[in-house]
């Protein structure tokens, strides 16, 4: 019996369905289908009952892929262990982040990883929703948050920062803007996800945290987009500081509260690597994460 035959047994546990691993594997249902059936009929079992609307591993079943799951990762380890002592690292790295970190902090440090690893595609799916890692088949998301927490290992790339900013010709414009508290009389571009839009939190030299009501006739689900409208002057902006560097550099934006630190959710916020829970890390996802933890902080 073939060992991917076997994998293909345990994506469809995992996911729960044949349309899941089919979705996982990038293979038409009816190939997974056929892959069960001929498992089964080697085996002399019915692994999963299946019915028009749902799916369920059966006792047997249950029995033999408990049995076999930690083989697989055996066997899974010694050959990455094995392409380890070779110095290679091959095969499809599937990975998700949101659409602004892929286009600032991901996509530009691609070139220099293919150079290093060729023998390892890339899959990068770019969405500011947050993917299931297991229903989708994804080897690593980068994801922007206080330290994760759930089923999920994580590891921490780079510490986020954020700013309050606004182009000069938008603070021409305005009274002198020179303390949190003046955001509430201002127009403040707002991003359209809850809990970030209401509130800016603040807090001066380590202090007491306190937090500053923030209106405005704009919101904006896409970083990008919010980053391009506080350039075009439409109003005030909380953006991360790797989104805007070039930004504040060339003066199209000017940084606000230079002594405050400020946020929309945590002040301990990071970028976070975050892969299925696991006994081992193929090491196409350990060269990743090792790359981008040590070249990320240079762009940030």
């Amino acid at each position: 019996m073939e060992i991917s035959s076997l994998k293909t047994l345990l994506l469809v546990q995992i996911h729960g369905s044949i349309a899941g691993a089919a979705r996982a594997l990038d293979l038409d249902p009816s190939s997974v289908s056929r892959t069960v059936a001929n498992v089964e009929s080697e085996l002399g079992i019915r692994l999963f009952q299946r019915t028009t609307r749902r799916l369920t591993v059966t006792e047997e079943g249950q029995a033999y892929l408990t049995r076999i799951a930690p083989l697989i990762e055996e066997f899974d380890a010694a050959r990455e262990a094995a392409r380890g002592l070779r110095g290679t690292a091959t095969g499809l790295l599937r990975m998700t982040s949101s659409v602004a970190f892929a286009d600032q902090m991901i996509v530009p440090l691609l070139p220099d990883f293919q150079t290093l690893y060729p023998d390892i595609a890339i899959d990068l799916q770019s969405s500011d929703t947050n993917l299931d890692l297991v229903e989708q088949g994804i080897d690593l998301a980068i994801r922007l948050a206080p330290a994760p927490k759930g089923e999920l290992v994580s590891t921490r790339l780079l510490r986020t920062r954020y700013r309050v900013v606004a182009s000069p010709d938008f603070l021409r414009a305005q009274a002198p803007i020179t303390h949190p508290t003046d955001l509430e009389r201002v127009e403040c571009l707002r991003f359209a996800l809850p809990g970030l839009s209401q509130h800016w939190r603040f807090r001066h030299s380590g202090g007491v945290p306190f937090d500053v009501a923030v209106r405005g006739r704009l919101m904006i689900s896409n970083a990008l987009a919010l980053r391009r409208a506080v350039c075009l002057g439409i109003g005030v902006a909380l953006l991360a500081d790797w989104l805007i560097k070039e930004e504040l550099a060339q003066g199209r934006l000017v940084a606000l509260f230079a002594d405050h630190d400020c946020t929309a959710t945590d002040f301990e916020t990071a970028a976070w690597g975050l892969y299925p829970n696991r006994s081992y890390l193929p090491q196409k996802t350990r060269v990743m994460l090792d790359f981008l933890r040590k070249h990320m902080k240079d762009r940030a």
